[in-house]
């Protein structure tokens, strides 16, 4: 039901229940005062019948003067009837007198009553003192007869009304028609503010309209109206700060799609920054988005996103803020370098009508400890944008996206960089590591061979260092190390090859050198090495000297391994000669040499086809349940009643060509020893890519696990590093297979060389195994522990579970399960050993 028509319904009933009630009290009135008007003429024509009548009776009396009579009666009283009644009928003798006049008669009291609209009054005739003369029978008060009066009260009570309605017509007429009229206006003025609150409300399509809902309004005539409209705008007010526009929902959707860190998004992040610049407008004027980031103690790199071509002074504005912003800001303020980019989204020039008084700029900040990263980020837009509050909710979003993408893509820029350096360095001393050696010594050998040139290859053991780690504590030892490493580094000519080989042993690889050219800087570097030395904590100066093995290229070997081999035999004889001394090798020292590395390619090879690789067994702990949750499997060959380890003999069994039967050997003898066992646990073997690619290893590896009825599925193949592959689509065929059958894979010694990232980028990975160097020194090097948390982080993202190894302190593996780690391997685990696993595995005991 509409307003209007309620007010008409309702000023119509209104109306009605007035007129009904004015005719009804009217009516009554009327009637009350007819009624009171009939009963006083009926008296007093009673009285003054009876009057007439005596004086009738006074003259005599006969039937033709009392119909005379009665004819007069009714003569002069049109509006009424009168008769008159006797005890013994005296006007008209055939008329008996009814109920209520024998009442009159024989109680003697007047009698009334009202029948179908006419009124009835009976006033008895009592004998008077003078009526006694003509009646000598009765006595003074007797009845003698009656009057009856009739008034048709109903008759005459209709004809007043209709004479009273009659007259009052005309102003009934004009109350109507001006309560008509006054509804009317009353309807038209409430359609109207009615109307106008409808048209606000019909103008809302988006949260940003019901700012125009909550704005001041014209006055609507009605106090009513106006609470509703103020109501209204109340409830708007509260929406805006509360509703989430479906436009901007979607464009934050859209905006989260888009900024997934992907490969693409790191890439050309500047581009799809500029590429956001632009949807943005589509939702929200914008004119420049800014970010400032610096990396450790760097330059700043900032970069600006312009909507359009902005004028000098604009930009100049612009830049100036930033910098305040910079400069303002406490963790960014300081001196620095500043590389300032300007992008924009098209060649269209800003709008004329972008005043830099108008221009605010919104920023937000950034700051992380491990990697340390800081920076800001800004968007500048209209001021009278910011006094919005769904503006605000877009822009904080759009802030919070930036400050994610461009932070995230600075710390994956820190993160690969640390990656990289480390995968080269020795995190302890700076210098190459071992994998980089081995890459840079084949190198030098295909450029020796290339030109024709020798070059001398040193290999250095510090002498009795074990003394300094443990009279003074690993700390200085390390410190040690990095002073012996930068004393011999600056001992040594440009161009020259400096590494660490492992733990106390070093390596230089001295280009275009001869036999003597060696000897001279062995014996510079062997000084230098007499000379160093740290002050411990006690005060006291711990030294240590070192003993030099030399091997010449391509005098003394042929390839990479055979020089090494040579060189720290040569290392070993300096040792054995009495420490401290640089060992150049005679004619007897090269027959020697390779005699022993004949003897063990034989042994090896005797071992290999009589299967005698024992394989020993390490155990791998859950770090967060301390349980231990897998074995690696590990090789060693008896030789002379000796235990040799498999890092002594795998490089002559890859020279010789048997590194994929041994590997196939140690699986079997390790699957043969399990199968005693209720062992329900992972199992780690160790694989060469070098037997990877060989197509028999396939179904030769695919036979043995079937045989022993272990599950694929709980046997991880680590793959190693020692060699890289050429033929990468071989093995990431045969990997794959190994996948399909439900095999497990990991990577070895993570971040000890190139091949690492390579592998991981090319192939897919159950598990990653940190090299150990890195996780040994985390507490006493920070960028150790910066690049296993890097790596971690990576791994995470990678959905590739983490395994540390050397793990041989609680304090190490407390701080693994602080970043994270799932799984810890070392000699606080547990040490390699030759028994039979069995299960349960016991839980680690702290």
């Amino acid at each position: 039901m509409s307003i209007r028509f309620f007010i008409l319904l309702t000023s119509a009933i209104v109306g009605l229940v007035f007129v009904g009630g004015s005719w009804f009290a009217v009516t009554r009135g009327f009637e009350d005062t007819l009624t009171r008007h009939a009963r006083t003429q009926a008296a007093e024509n009673a009285r003054l019948t009876q009057a007439a009548l005596y004086e009738v009776m006074n003259t005599g009396w006969h039937p033709e003067q009392a119909r005379a009579f009665d004819t007069a009666l009714r003569a002069g009283n049109p509006d009424q009837s009168i008769r008159i009644y006797g005890a013994t009928e005296i006007s008209d003798p055939s008329r008996s007198p009814d109920a209520m006049v024998q009442a009159a008669l024989r109680s003697g009291s007047a009698q009334e009553q009202s029948t179908n609209g006419v009124l009835r009054t009976v006033v008895p005739l009592k004998a008077e003192a003078r009526c006694l003369n003509c009646h000598t029978q009765v006595q003074e008060g007797q009845v003698l007869g009656a009057i009856e009066v009739r008034a048709p009260l109903a008759q005459v009570v209709s004809e007043a009304l209709w004479a009273f309605f009659f007259s009052a017509m005309p102003s009934l007429l004009l109350g109507a028609g001006i309560a008509s009229g006054a509804v009317w206006w009353v309807s038209r003025r409430i359609g109207r503010s009615v109307d106008g609150v409808e048209a606000q409300v019909n103008a809302i399509s988006t949260v940003a309209d019901l700012k125009q809902l909550s704005s001041p309004r014209a006055h609507q005539g009605f106090e009513e109206i106006e609470r509703i409209q103020h109501a209204l705008g109340t409830l708007a007010t509260r929406l805006r700060s509360i509703a989430v526009d479906k436009d901007i929902l979607l464009f934050e959707i859209g905006l989260l799609e888009k900024f997934v860190i992907t490969s693409d998004v790191i890439r050309d992040w500047r581009e799809y920054v500029t590429q956001l610049l632009s949807d943005i407008n589509a939702m929200i004027e914008v004119h420049v988005l800014f970010s400032v980031f610096q990396i450790d103690d760097e330059a700043f790199d900032v970069d600006v996103f312009w909507h359009g071509q902005p004028s000098a002074s604009l930009r100049a504005k612009v830049e100036a803020q930033i910098s305040e912003a910079v400069q303002t800001h406490p963790r960014l303020s300081g001196p620095a370098e500043v590389t300032l980019r300007h992008h924009h989204d098209s060649t269209q020039p800003l709008a004329d009508d972008v005043d830099t008084a108008d221009l605010a700029l919104k920023v937000k900040s950034l700051f992380v400890e491990q990697p340390k990263i800081g920076g800001i980020v800004g968007i500048g837009v209209h001021t009278e944008t910011l006094t919005d509050q769904t503006h605000m909710l877009v822009l904080e979003s759009i802030l919070s996206t930036l400050l994610n993408v461009v932070g995230s893509i600075k710390a994956i820029h820190k993160y690969t960089r640390d990656l990289e350096y480390y995968a080269t360095r020795d995190p302890l001393t700076s210098l190459y590591n071992q994998r980089v050696f081995w890459e840079l010594l084949g190198y030098e050998i295909g450029r020796s061979q290339r030109h024709s040139v020798p070059f001398t290859l040193l290999l250095l053991d510090l002498d009795n260092f074990k003394l300094i780690n443990d009279h003074y504590g690993h700390a200085s030892g390390d410190r040690f190390l990095q002073q012996f490493a930068s004393s011999v580094s600056a001992a040594l000519r440009p161009g020259d090859i400096f590494a660490r080989y492992g733990g106390d042993e070093f390596v230089v690889v001295l280009p275009e050198a001869d036999m003597e050219q060696g000897y001279t800087v062995a014996q510079r570097v062997l000084d230098v090495a007499r000379g160093v030395s740290i002050e411990t904590k006690n005060g006291e100066r711990a030294h240590a000297s070192a003993s030099i093995g030399v091997a010449v290229f391509p005098d003394h070997a042929a390839d990479a391994k055979d020089l090494f081999l040579f060189a720290d035999t040569m290392m070993y004889r300096a040792k054995a000669e009495g420490k401290e001394r640089v060992r150049l090798p005679t004619n007897a020292d090269v027959m020697a040499v390779f005699r022993d590395l004949s003897e063990m390619g034989v042994a090896v090879l005797a071992a290999v086809e009589e299967k005698r690789i024992t394989p020993y067994f390490q155990p791998i702990m859950g770090v967060g349940n301390h349980k231990i949750a897998a074995l690696e499997v590990l090789s060693r060959i008896e030789l002379n009643g000796e235990s040799i380890r498999a890092d002594q003999f795998i490089e002559i069994a890859e020279k010789v060509g048997v590194i994929h039967r041994l590997d196939a050997i140690v699986i079997e003898a390790a699957l043969t020893k399990i199968q005693g066992t209720d062992y329900d646990g992972y199992l780690f073997f160790n694989l060469s890519p070098r037997a990877l690619v060989l197509s028999e290893f396939t179904a030769t590896l695919r036979a043995v696990v079937a045989a022993s009825g272990f599950p694929p599925e709980r046997i991880v193949f680590e793959i190693t590093e020692r060699d890289t592959v050429k033929n990468l689509a071989l093995m990431q065929r045969f990997l794959s297979e190994l996948r399909s059958e439900g095999f497990k894979l990991a990577i070895d010694d993570f971040g000890s060389g190139f091949s690492s990232f390579h592998y991981l980028r090319n192939f897919t990975f159950d598990f990653l195994k940190i090299e150990g160097d890195f996780v040994a020194n985390m507490l006493n090097n920070d960028r150790d522990q910066v690049f296993v948390r890097s790596i971690t982080a990576l791994a995470r993202e990678l959905d590739i579970e983490v395994i540390a190894e050397f793990v041989e302190s609680e304090e190490i593996l407390a701080l693994l399960e602080e970043i994270g780690i799932e799984y810890a391997q070392g000699y606080l685990i547990g040490r390699p050993s030759a028994e039979t696993p069995g299960n349960p595995l016991p839980a680690y005991a702290a």
